[in-house]
Protein backbone atom coordinates (compact mmCIF):
# COMPACT_ATOMS: atom_id res chain seq x y z
CA UNK A 1 0.00 0.00 0.00
CA UNK A 2 1.46 3.40 -0.95
CA UNK A 3 1.13 6.03 1.63
CA UNK A 4 1.26 9.75 -0.18
CA UNK A 5 1.74 12.91 2.09
CA UNK A 6 -0.13 15.83 -0.02
CA UNK A 7 1.66 19.02 0.89
CA UNK A 8 -0.07 22.46 0.38
CA UNK A 9 -2.94 25.28 1.40
CA UNK A 10 -3.99 28.60 2.95
CA UNK A 11 -5.72 29.51 -0.17
CA UNK A 12 -7.98 27.93 -2.45
CA UNK A 13 -5.29 27.92 -5.12
CA UNK A 14 -2.79 25.57 -3.54
CA UNK A 15 -5.58 23.31 -1.85
CA UNK A 16 -8.52 23.04 -5.04
CA UNK A 17 -5.52 21.08 -7.11
CA UNK A 18 -3.92 19.37 -3.88
CA UNK A 19 -7.55 18.23 -3.54
CA UNK A 20 -8.73 16.97 -7.12
CA UNK A 21 -4.84 15.33 -7.23
CA UNK A 22 -6.12 13.47 -3.73
CA UNK A 23 -9.35 12.01 -5.26
CA UNK A 24 -8.21 11.08 -8.12
CA UNK A 25 -5.37 9.16 -6.19
CA UNK A 26 -7.84 7.83 -4.06
CA UNK A 27 -10.31 6.79 -6.86
CA UNK A 28 -7.52 5.09 -8.36
CA UNK A 29 -6.24 2.78 -5.23
CA UNK A 30 -8.90 3.01 -2.53
CA UNK A 31 -6.34 1.19 -0.39
CA UNK A 32 -4.04 3.75 -0.63
CA UNK A 33 -3.36 5.79 2.20
CA UNK A 34 -3.77 9.88 1.27
CA UNK A 35 -2.96 12.22 3.72
CA UNK A 36 -2.58 16.02 3.88
CA UNK A 37 -0.01 18.48 5.69
CA UNK A 38 -1.62 22.17 6.40
CA UNK A 39 -1.16 24.37 9.16
CA UNK A 40 -4.41 24.59 11.42
CA UNK A 41 -4.74 28.54 9.71
CA UNK A 42 -5.42 28.13 6.07
CA UNK A 43 -8.48 26.89 4.33
CA UNK A 44 -7.04 23.51 4.32
CA UNK A 45 -8.29 23.36 7.88
CA UNK A 46 -12.16 23.30 6.84
CA UNK A 47 -12.05 22.19 3.21
CA UNK A 48 -9.84 18.48 3.82
CA UNK A 49 -11.78 17.00 6.82
CA UNK A 50 -15.06 17.75 4.65
CA UNK A 51 -13.71 16.19 1.75
CA UNK A 52 -12.75 13.19 4.14
CA UNK A 53 -8.93 13.29 4.16
CA UNK A 54 -6.62 13.57 7.67
CA UNK A 55 -5.63 16.89 8.07
CA UNK A 56 -1.79 15.91 9.59
CA UNK A 57 -1.02 19.81 10.96
CA UNK A 58 2.31 21.69 10.85
CA UNK A 59 3.13 25.15 12.50
CA UNK A 60 2.70 28.37 10.08
CA UNK A 61 5.99 29.72 9.55
CA UNK A 62 6.21 32.82 7.00
CA UNK A 63 9.66 33.33 5.29
CA UNK A 64 10.53 36.71 6.71
CA UNK A 65 10.73 39.67 4.43
CA UNK A 66 13.06 41.96 6.24
CA UNK A 67 14.94 41.86 9.40
CA UNK A 68 13.13 42.35 12.44
CA UNK A 69 11.87 39.70 15.48
CA UNK A 70 10.17 37.68 13.41
CA UNK A 71 13.72 37.29 11.03
CA UNK A 72 15.53 36.63 14.12
CA UNK A 73 13.31 33.58 15.53
CA UNK A 74 12.20 32.42 11.90
CA UNK A 75 15.48 29.77 11.81
CA UNK A 76 14.38 27.94 15.29
CA UNK A 77 10.48 27.90 14.64
CA UNK A 78 11.44 26.90 11.00
CA UNK A 79 13.47 23.79 12.37
CA UNK A 80 10.61 22.58 14.42
CA UNK A 81 8.00 22.56 11.65
CA UNK A 82 10.65 20.36 9.90
CA UNK A 83 10.78 18.21 12.73
CA UNK A 84 7.27 18.31 12.85
CA UNK A 85 7.01 17.26 9.39
CA UNK A 86 9.59 14.45 9.57
CA UNK A 87 7.70 12.71 12.50
CA UNK A 88 4.49 12.41 10.57
CA UNK A 89 6.31 11.16 7.70
CA UNK A 90 7.95 8.19 9.77
CA UNK A 91 5.04 7.92 11.49
CA UNK A 92 2.30 6.83 8.72
CA UNK A 93 5.03 5.35 6.61
CA UNK A 94 4.84 7.69 3.70
CA UNK A 95 6.36 6.76 0.62
CA UNK A 96 6.03 10.05 -1.36
CA UNK A 97 5.68 13.93 -0.45
CA UNK A 98 3.40 16.02 -3.39
CA UNK A 99 3.90 19.53 -2.53
CA UNK A 100 1.54 22.47 -3.83
CA UNK A 101 3.06 25.68 -2.27
CA UNK A 102 2.08 27.54 0.40
CA UNK A 103 2.82 27.21 3.95
CA UNK A 104 2.76 23.58 4.65
CA UNK A 105 5.37 22.79 1.54
CA UNK A 106 8.69 24.70 2.59
CA UNK A 107 9.00 22.38 5.48
CA UNK A 108 7.67 19.36 4.19
CA UNK A 109 10.25 19.74 0.84
CA UNK A 110 13.32 19.91 3.26
CA UNK A 111 11.80 17.07 5.33
CA UNK A 112 11.59 14.79 2.93
CA UNK A 113 14.96 15.82 1.64
CA UNK A 114 16.10 14.54 5.45
CA UNK A 115 14.01 11.01 5.64
CA UNK A 116 14.92 10.26 2.05
CA UNK A 117 11.32 10.35 0.86
CA UNK A 118 11.10 11.88 -2.85
CA UNK A 119 9.34 14.50 -3.26
CA UNK A 120 7.40 16.67 -6.23
CA UNK A 121 6.54 19.89 -6.63
CA UNK A 122 3.46 21.62 -8.37
CA UNK A 123 3.76 25.05 -9.26
CA UNK A 124 0.07 26.71 -10.03
CA UNK A 125 0.89 30.24 -10.89
CA UNK A 126 3.02 31.41 -13.70
CA UNK A 127 5.10 33.37 -11.51
CA UNK A 128 6.24 30.71 -8.63
CA UNK A 129 6.61 30.89 -4.51
CA UNK A 130 9.19 31.03 -2.86
CA UNK A 131 8.60 27.72 -1.34
CA UNK A 132 8.27 25.93 -4.78
CA UNK A 133 11.63 27.87 -5.81
CA UNK A 134 13.36 26.11 -3.26
CA UNK A 135 11.79 22.84 -3.34
CA UNK A 136 12.63 22.92 -7.14
CA UNK A 137 16.27 22.55 -6.90
CA UNK A 138 16.09 19.36 -4.94
CA UNK A 139 12.51 17.61 -6.36
CA UNK A 140 12.37 14.27 -8.17
CA UNK A 141 9.84 15.84 -10.41
CA UNK A 142 8.46 19.65 -11.00
CA UNK A 143 5.11 20.66 -12.62
CA UNK A 144 3.78 23.83 -13.64
CA UNK A 145 0.48 25.06 -14.84
CA UNK A 146 1.76 27.38 -17.40
CA UNK A 147 4.35 27.78 -20.19
CA UNK A 148 7.23 30.18 -18.96
CA UNK A 149 7.28 29.14 -15.20
CA UNK A 150 10.78 30.32 -14.12
CA UNK A 151 10.81 26.50 -12.07
CA UNK A 152 14.15 24.66 -12.19
CA UNK A 153 13.86 21.29 -14.61
CA UNK A 154 9.93 21.89 -14.30
CA UNK A 155 7.25 20.32 -16.93
CA UNK A 156 4.07 21.81 -17.94
CA UNK A 157 1.22 20.01 -16.82
CA UNK A 158 -1.54 22.38 -16.51
CA UNK A 159 -3.69 22.70 -13.21
CA UNK A 160 -5.20 19.23 -11.67
CA UNK A 161 -8.86 20.34 -12.33
CA UNK A 162 -12.43 19.77 -10.12
CA UNK A 163 -14.10 16.95 -11.72
CA UNK A 164 -17.04 18.44 -12.55
CA UNK A 165 -14.93 20.73 -14.96
CA UNK A 166 -13.18 17.87 -16.46
CA UNK A 167 -16.21 16.30 -17.16
CA UNK A 168 -18.59 18.86 -18.27
CA UNK A 169 -20.00 19.00 -21.45
CA UNK A 170 -20.73 21.95 -22.44
CA UNK A 171 -23.14 22.17 -24.91
CA UNK A 172 -25.28 19.27 -23.68
CA UNK A 173 -25.61 20.88 -20.59
CA UNK A 174 -26.66 24.53 -22.00
CA UNK A 175 -30.55 23.98 -21.31
CA UNK A 176 -30.27 23.13 -18.01
CA UNK A 177 -27.56 25.53 -17.09
CA UNK A 178 -30.41 28.58 -18.76
CA UNK A 179 -33.19 26.82 -16.55
CA UNK A 180 -31.11 26.93 -13.51
CA UNK A 181 -30.38 30.51 -13.91
CA UNK A 182 -33.58 31.65 -15.50
CA UNK A 183 -31.78 32.53 -18.78
CA UNK A 184 -32.57 31.90 -22.50
CA UNK A 185 -30.38 29.08 -23.89
CA UNK A 186 -30.98 30.66 -26.97
CA UNK A 187 -29.37 33.72 -26.25
CA UNK A 188 -25.31 34.39 -25.94
CA UNK A 189 -24.46 35.08 -22.04
CA UNK A 190 -21.40 37.21 -20.47
CA UNK A 191 -20.33 35.52 -17.50
CA UNK A 192 -18.93 38.13 -15.22
CA UNK A 193 -17.61 36.91 -11.54
CA UNK A 194 -14.43 37.76 -9.78
CA UNK A 195 -14.05 34.91 -7.22
CA UNK A 196 -15.91 33.11 -4.50
CA UNK A 197 -15.28 37.03 -2.49
CA UNK A 198 -16.13 38.73 -5.65
CA UNK A 199 -14.31 41.66 -7.05
CA UNK A 200 -15.71 45.41 -6.06
CA UNK A 201 -14.18 46.73 -9.16
CA UNK A 202 -16.09 44.14 -11.15
CA UNK A 203 -19.33 44.77 -9.52
CA UNK A 204 -19.31 48.53 -9.80
CA UNK A 205 -18.76 48.20 -13.32
CA UNK A 206 -21.65 46.01 -13.95
CA UNK A 207 -23.69 48.13 -11.77
CA UNK A 208 -22.96 50.95 -14.35
CA UNK A 209 -23.47 48.96 -17.54
CA UNK A 210 -25.54 46.09 -17.29
CA UNK A 211 -28.15 48.01 -19.55
CA UNK A 212 -25.79 48.48 -22.19
CA UNK A 213 -24.89 44.87 -22.32
CA UNK A 214 -28.72 43.82 -22.25
CA UNK A 215 -29.33 46.50 -25.23
CA UNK A 216 -26.30 44.81 -26.90
CA UNK A 217 -29.04 41.55 -27.31
CA UNK A 218 -26.75 39.63 -24.55
CA UNK A 219 -27.82 38.17 -20.83
CA UNK A 220 -25.84 38.84 -18.03
CA UNK A 221 -25.09 36.09 -15.66
CA UNK A 222 -23.16 38.40 -12.75
CA UNK A 223 -21.63 36.59 -9.57
CA UNK A 224 -21.12 39.28 -7.09
CA UNK A 225 -19.71 37.40 -4.00
CA UNK A 226 -20.86 36.50 -0.93
CA UNK A 227 -19.60 40.54 0.53
CA UNK A 228 -21.17 42.01 -2.38
CA UNK A 229 -23.82 44.50 -0.98
CA UNK A 230 -25.26 45.24 -5.29
CA UNK A 231 -29.27 45.53 -5.45
CA UNK A 232 -30.66 43.04 -7.99
CA UNK A 233 -32.35 45.00 -10.69
CA UNK A 234 -34.54 41.77 -11.26
CA UNK A 235 -34.81 42.51 -15.14
CA UNK A 236 -35.01 39.86 -17.46
CA UNK A 237 -31.80 38.47 -18.93
CA UNK A 238 -30.12 39.67 -15.76
CA UNK A 239 -29.36 37.08 -13.52
CA UNK A 240 -27.35 38.45 -10.44
CA UNK A 241 -25.80 35.66 -7.58
CA UNK A 242 -24.01 36.33 -4.78
CA UNK A 243 -22.75 32.82 -5.05
CA UNK A 244 -22.90 29.90 -7.20
CA UNK A 245 -22.38 26.46 -5.92
CA UNK A 246 -22.64 25.13 -9.86
CA UNK A 247 -19.78 27.46 -11.43
CA UNK A 248 -20.07 24.28 -14.04
CA UNK A 249 -23.61 25.06 -14.88
CA UNK A 250 -22.26 28.91 -15.28
CA UNK A 251 -19.53 27.67 -17.35
CA UNK A 252 -21.82 25.89 -19.36
CA UNK A 253 -24.04 29.25 -20.37
CA UNK A 254 -21.03 31.45 -21.03
CA UNK A 255 -20.38 32.48 -24.04
CA UNK A 256 -17.77 35.24 -23.25
CA UNK A 257 -16.38 35.85 -19.72
CA UNK A 258 -15.51 38.80 -17.99
CA UNK A 259 -13.17 37.60 -14.93
CA UNK A 260 -9.88 37.97 -12.48
CA UNK A 261 -6.95 35.53 -13.85
CA UNK A 262 -6.24 33.52 -11.00
CA UNK A 263 -4.41 30.41 -11.81
CA UNK A 264 -7.56 28.22 -11.41
CA UNK A 265 -9.75 30.68 -13.08
CA UNK A 266 -7.40 30.53 -16.22
CA UNK A 267 -7.08 26.88 -16.24
CA UNK A 268 -10.67 26.00 -15.81
CA UNK A 269 -12.08 28.52 -18.77
CA UNK A 270 -8.74 27.50 -20.96
CA UNK A 271 -9.86 24.18 -20.28
CA UNK A 272 -12.98 24.86 -21.41
CA UNK A 273 -12.56 26.49 -24.43
CA UNK A 274 -13.72 29.47 -23.59
CA UNK A 275 -12.95 33.21 -24.77
CA UNK A 276 -12.16 35.69 -22.19
CA UNK A 277 -11.70 39.15 -21.17
CA UNK A 278 -9.60 39.01 -17.82
CA UNK A 279 -8.78 42.04 -15.41
CA UNK A 280 -5.91 41.10 -13.53
CA UNK A 281 -6.19 42.24 -10.10
CA UNK A 282 -3.50 44.69 -9.22
CA UNK A 283 -2.73 44.12 -5.89
CA UNK A 284 0.33 41.04 -5.51
CA UNK A 285 3.46 40.70 -7.49
CA UNK A 286 2.23 40.09 -10.82
CA UNK A 287 1.01 36.63 -11.27
CA UNK A 288 -2.39 36.97 -12.31
CA UNK A 289 -1.25 39.48 -15.36
CA UNK A 290 1.24 36.22 -15.76
CA UNK A 291 -1.29 33.87 -15.47
CA UNK A 292 -3.01 35.23 -18.04
CA UNK A 293 -0.43 35.51 -20.83
CA UNK A 294 -0.59 31.92 -22.84
CA UNK A 295 -4.42 32.50 -23.56
CA UNK A 296 -3.71 36.16 -24.59
CA UNK A 297 -0.48 35.46 -26.66
CA UNK A 298 -3.10 32.33 -28.48
CA UNK A 299 -5.77 35.11 -29.03
CA UNK A 300 -8.07 33.47 -26.76
CA UNK A 301 -8.21 36.34 -24.51
CA UNK A 302 -7.93 40.04 -24.04
CA UNK A 303 -6.11 41.80 -20.73
CA UNK A 304 -8.22 44.72 -19.64
CA UNK A 305 -6.88 47.43 -16.64
CA UNK A 306 -7.99 47.16 -13.33
CA UNK A 307 -7.44 51.27 -12.79
CA UNK A 308 -9.27 51.79 -15.61
CA UNK A 309 -11.94 49.38 -15.61
CA UNK A 310 -15.52 50.96 -15.00
CA UNK A 311 -18.74 51.60 -16.79
CA UNK A 312 -16.92 53.34 -19.52
CA UNK A 313 -14.69 50.76 -20.25
CA UNK A 314 -17.13 48.28 -20.58
CA UNK A 315 -18.96 50.32 -23.33
CA UNK A 316 -15.65 51.02 -24.87
CA UNK A 317 -14.39 48.17 -24.89
CA UNK A 318 -17.20 45.24 -24.20
CA UNK A 319 -20.05 46.21 -25.73
CA UNK A 320 -18.38 46.33 -29.08
CA UNK A 321 -16.97 43.12 -28.88
CA UNK A 322 -20.68 41.87 -27.97
CA UNK A 323 -21.04 42.57 -31.28
CA UNK A 324 -18.61 41.26 -33.08
CA UNK A 325 -19.85 37.10 -33.35
CA UNK A 326 -16.70 36.72 -35.75
CA UNK A 327 -14.13 37.68 -33.41
CA UNK A 328 -15.86 35.63 -30.39
CA UNK A 329 -15.87 32.80 -32.57
CA UNK A 330 -12.01 33.36 -33.44
CA UNK A 331 -11.26 33.60 -29.91
CA UNK A 332 -13.16 30.40 -29.03
CA UNK A 333 -11.43 28.48 -31.24
CA UNK A 334 -7.94 29.50 -30.06
CA UNK A 335 -9.32 28.76 -26.58
CA UNK A 336 -9.77 25.18 -27.81
CA UNK A 337 -6.11 25.09 -28.07
CA UNK A 338 -4.78 26.48 -24.81
CA UNK A 339 -5.94 24.55 -21.98
CA UNK A 340 -6.08 21.06 -20.96
CA UNK A 341 -8.63 18.64 -18.67
CA UNK A 342 -5.71 16.26 -18.22
CA UNK A 343 -3.81 18.03 -15.36
CA UNK A 344 -4.90 15.92 -12.45
CA UNK A 345 -3.70 12.85 -14.79
CA UNK A 346 -0.02 14.75 -15.27
CA UNK A 347 0.77 15.43 -11.84
CA UNK A 348 0.01 11.86 -10.75
CA UNK A 349 2.20 10.28 -13.48
CA UNK A 350 5.02 12.64 -12.21
CA UNK A 351 3.59 11.09 -8.87
CA UNK A 352 4.15 7.86 -10.50
CA UNK A 353 7.73 7.82 -12.47
CA UNK A 354 9.38 9.35 -9.14
CA UNK A 355 8.08 6.51 -6.87
CA UNK A 356 9.40 4.29 -9.99
CA UNK A 357 12.98 6.02 -10.14
CA UNK A 358 13.12 5.51 -5.89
Amino acid sequence: MTSYLLAGGGTAGHVNPLLAVADALRERDPDASVLVLGTAEGLESRLVPERGYELLIVDKVPFPRRPNRQAAAFPARFRRAIAQVRAHIRTHGVDIVVGFGGYASAPAYVAARRERVPFVVHEANAKPGLANVLGARAAAGVGVAFAGTPLRGSEVVGMPLRREVIALDRQATRDEAAAHFGLDAERPVLLVFGGSLGAQRLNEAMADSWGDILAAGWQLLHVTGERSDMVDPEVPGYALRRYVDRMDLAFALADLIVSRSGSATVSEVSALGIPALYVPYSVGNGEQRLNAASAVDAGAAQLLDDATFDGDAVRRLVVPLLGDRARIERMAVAAENVGTRSGTDNVIALVDRALGAA
